[in-house]
């Protein structure tokens, strides 16, 4: 994916690995909350991979999750 703000993306996934794991969840059950594949939380949560997420994807994450949907995309 092609993008001029890859490091915002990276952060994004890094974060949602967080409170995912904060939730103790794996990545398997945030995979079937979300309707989406593991692959797919996988790829949006790798360090080193870029993968854009849709702000529909992004609400049910933050819903599940438990969190408001800002703190998925707030500097630190």
């Amino acid at each position: 994916m092609k993008t001029e703000f890859p490091e915002r993306y990276i952060t994004l996934g890094l974060k949602i690995a967080y409170y995912r794991k904060k939730a103790g969840l794996t990545q398997e059950v945030l995979a079937e909350m979300i309707d989406k594949s593991v692959s797919f939380v996988g790829q949006v949560e790798g360090s080193g991979t870029v993968k854009g997420i849709s702000l529909e994807t992004l609400f049910k994450i933050a819903q599940v999750l438990n969190i408001p949907p800002s703190k998925l995309l707030e500097d630190d």
